[in-house]
């Protein structure tokens, strides 16, 4: 049912949105979602190796993450308690390593927030490290009694218990935005026209704090892709609550001065900005350790370790990035000489001055698998689309615009390219109905949920759009053509034509009644008049 590409439809009545970076911008008489709540609780008694403690929230929630005063060493995995009592799949939580201040101060330590969808019970494995040998922690046996101590009231963290005792898990409630604050992504973009962005104001930041930026003038450098963390199965309406949540936990929770991102991408194609200062502005962030500087991030919501980006979510990071260092004039498959401030999460010392990509990841800069392999192997991709974005839509551009859907995967099943029908050039269109098509070079695919896509091509194509396409008494094709010695012959959800290899004719078939239709005379491919979508008045 999920066809052609979510890219190429929009779903819902969207709110209208200003100019990127535009401090005027109006944002819209629809209220940003409201303040997400954040709740501690301490897990207790863990040992040495992997412990796993179920914990329970007072109300619902959908974010869990790990705080403590060090993490050192630790690993752990979350699942969420469906509502028929099951247990969801295991999300691995990561160490938020190389994000946040570059030189944090002794303290608090943090791991991503984890999406897990909503729930009111998790279950988090955590595996800790082998307690250190103390000598004052284990002394050697006495051979005369020990004075008796006054009695503290506690058990401290570190000699009494297992080490790195103190850890808590932070369990976050997002709000959910109204449906139509969330703009979803447009049929076509004009060459050279940035993503839609939803501003700092309209997902609900709390303007109270500042941070610094040593270098407001300098130009950006590069580019930077992450990801998040956790399921990838999330509502279009849960993302502006999820960006705020990585917000408030960033904030208020490990005490940063704002989200560490410049901009996030959701895998419905939204956008959002990130940290403050402008987004068309050179505003250092806290998302690449020892490279925050000269550089933007640009995180998709989600985990890709194994699940790709969304085709349109690939694809709007991609022209994101190609909008956000075209302002800088920095080619998107260039490179570029970076120098390495240094931080313990990243792979270069101080003062290294690594050559790289104008696009890289996290991990090639620093000690992290983010922002999973599944994304890194489509990283040229993204540098791609990020390069072609000044340039009219080519057939690369309609392929990336289809990729995801039926259309597609029915086209690259005849072979693509090399296939009989050739490149598109369209992309994906509305017909009658639930109807959607594509059009390439020799033909067509046409799709529905009751028929499949399904492919059409010469006389019979041009016999069947003559007929009246997919609105003429035959219907959509059921089938592809069927070749036999004397025939060609194709199903239609109402009868079938037959192309007749000597004669050249097409023989129309509808309840066994055969009709030899006249020739179409014109040699182009069929043109469909009546795909105009009718204006909306609302007066």
């Amino acid at each position: 049912m999920f066809t052609a590409t979510v890219a190429t439809v929009v779903l819902a009545p969207m709110a209208i949105f200003g100019i990127p970076g535009d401090p005027d911008a109006d944002p819209g008489a629809t209220a940003p979602p409201s303040a997400p709540q954040l709740v501690e609780q301490p897990l207790t008694d863990l040992g040495d190796g992997e412990t796993i403690r179920e914990v329970h929230g007072t109300s619902e929630f959908a974010m869990v993450a790990l705080t403590g005063d060090d993490l050192t060493g630790t690993s752990a995995r979350v699942r969420a308690r469906r509502a028929d009592g099951s247990w969801g799949p295991w999300y691995e939580v990561e160490p938020l390593g190389g994000l946040g201040p570059d030189d944090p101060s002794p303290g608090r330590q943090g791991t991503e927030p984890v999406f897990v969808g909503r729930t009111t019970a998790v279950q988090i494995a955590i595996r800790r490290p082998a307690s250190p040998t103390n000598p004052a922690a284990h002394p050697a046996p006495r051979t005369e009694p020990e004075p008796a101590r006054p009695e503290l009231g506690y058990r401290p963290a570190t000699v009494e218990q297992p080490f790195g005792q103190n850890i808590n898990a932070v369990l976050i409630s997002p709000p959910q935005a109204p449906v139509d604050a969330a703009p979803m992504p447009e049929a076509a973009v004009a060459p050279g026209q940035p993503p839609r962005i939803i501003s700092r104001t309209q997902w609900g930041a709390a303007e109270t704090n500042s941070c610094p930026n040593p270098h407001p003038d300098r130009p950006i450098r590069a580019g930077i892709v992450h990801h998040t963390a956790g399921s990838n199965d999330y509502a279009p309406e849960d993302s502006a609550g999820i960006v705020r949540s990585i917000y408030e936990y960033h904030t208020r929770t490990l005490g940063w001065c704002d989200i560490a991102y410049n901009a996030l991408v959701d895998k419905y194609g939204q956008v959002f900005e990130g940290r403050a200062g402008g987004i068309t502005r050179s505003v250092e962030g806290a998302h690449t350790g020892g490279f925050n500087r000269d550089t933007w991030g640009v995180a998709m919501l989600g985990n890709f370790d194994v699940e790709p980006p969304t085709p349109v979510q690939l694809r709007t990071t991609g022209r994101l990035l190609g909008w956000r260092l075209g302002l800088d004039r920095v080619d998107p498959r260039g490179t570029v000489v970076l120098g390495s401030a240094g931080s313990s999460y990243a792979k270069f010392p101080v003062g290294a001055t690594p050559r790289l990509p104008t696009i890289f990841t996290h991990r090639d800069v620093g000690i992290t698998e983010c922002p999973g392999n599944a994304a890194y192997a489509l990283l040229d991709r993204i540098r791609d689309i990020a390069a072609r974005f000044n340039d009219p839509p080519g057939p690369e551009d309609l392929i990336d615009s289809l990729r995801g859907g039926a259309i597609f995967a029915r086209w690259e099943s005849l072979g693509g390219m090399n296939s009989f029908l050739g490149a598109p050039t369209s992309p994906e269109n509305i017909g009658a109905g639930d109807t959607r098509y594509v059009t390439f070079e020799h033909g067509a695919i046409y799709w529905s949920p009751a028929t499949g896509a399904e492919p059409l091509t010469g006389e019979i194509y041009k016999a069947w759009g003559a007929l009246g396409f997919e609105r003429g008494a035959l219907g959509l094709p059921t089938s592809a053509e069927i070749h036999e010695p004397l025939w060609i012959v194709q199903n239609f959800q109402h009868g079938t034509l037959n192309f007749d290899r000597e004669k050249g004719t097409v023989t129309r078939v509808i309840d066994g009644i055969p009709v030899e239709l006249p020739p179409v005379l014109s040699q182009q491919t069929p043109v469909q008049l009546e795909r105009f979508t009718p204006a909306h008045n609302p007066e």
